[in-house]
């Protein structure tokens, strides 16, 4: 275990599944104690699979700043103002606040928070769950490159972690954050299809998730664009040209898009309110 880590106290204001899912890949690698880690919500719903963990669970957010050195906020957007107003004077200059919340910007948190509060944004995805998530970071004016690397080695075994300029968080969001949904629906579609065919449903929906997984591993290993992948799938007069044409005949390329723009759009709204 590193060192610095397993000395590093966790807290976490939220506990639905992006909470749980950082949690998981931070315990299943290790790198700090579960007796290091604290999470609150208002209800006891959620905290019974964090307590399995060995976490320590409460229901006041006070006692997470109080005995956390990093915490994250992993609340809905609209409780945000709330929950940084009932933490306030327990932040100091010590803490590390990392904000998972879709829309709020750096700007807004600061507002809400004391002067010179070290601020860093996060947009995670389901995956993280299984340490497969897809997460990008953008740091606060007064964190510095110490604090981008201590959280990307912290969030590292939750999944891919990249930087980058605020900016792309709601892009972000709508490419990955929300793209799980959309391929869960593409998934779906692709069995729907083979049941349509005449293949059992059960099979079908095991089929379509290994084809995506296969796929998903294929295009993140061997570095080559989309389009390079698709050309040695088809072949002249082939079945899968045919395929496809049928997809570019039902707009998937655009809908796919204008699913990632309303999405970006959606949490660009957010922030604004």
């Amino acid at each position: 275990m590193n060192e610095g880590m397993c000395q590093l106290k966790i807290g976490f204001i939220g506990a639905g599944n992006m909470a749980f899912g950082i949690a998981q890949g931070i315990l299943t690698s290790g790198k700090v104690p579960p007796t290091n880690i604290i999470v609150s919500a208002p209800s006891m719903n959620n905290l019974p699979r964090f307590q399995e963990r060995g976490v320590s669970v409460t229901r006041s957010n006070e006692e997470v700043v109080e005995n956390s050195r990093v915490v994250f906020l992993a609340v809905k957007p609209h409780l945000i103002p709330k929950v940084l107003n009932e933490i306030y004077q327990y932040v100091t200059q010590e803490h590390i606040i990392v904000s998972m919340a879709a829309g709020v910007t750096l700007a807004t948190l600061e507002e809400l928070l004391p002067v010179d509060t070290c601020l860093i944004r996060i947009m995670p995805n389901l995956p993280c769950i299984l340490m497969e998530g897809a997460l990008l970071l953008a740091c606060g004016s007064r964190a510095g490159q110490d604090v981008e690397s201590l959280l990307k080695d912290l969030l590292s075994p939750c999944g891919l972690v990249e930087t980058g300029p605020e900016h792309w968080i709601d892009a972000h969001t709508g490419l990955s954050g929300s793209g799980v949904a959309f391929v869960y629906v593409f998934a779906e579609a692709l069995a729907d299809g083979a049941v349509k065919m005449g293949m059992p449903s059960t099979l079908a929906r095991r089929i379509a998730a290994q084809t995506i997984l296969g796929a998903g591993v294929l295009l993140r290993d061997t570095g080559k664009l989309p389009a390079e992948l698709k050309a040695e799938v088809c072949t002249p007069g082939g079945t899968t040209i045919h395929g496809l044409h049928a997809l570019e005949k039902g707009g998937f390329r655009a809908a796919a898009m204008g699913a990632v723009e309303a999405a970006t759009e959606r949490a660009r709204e957010l922030g604004k309110k």
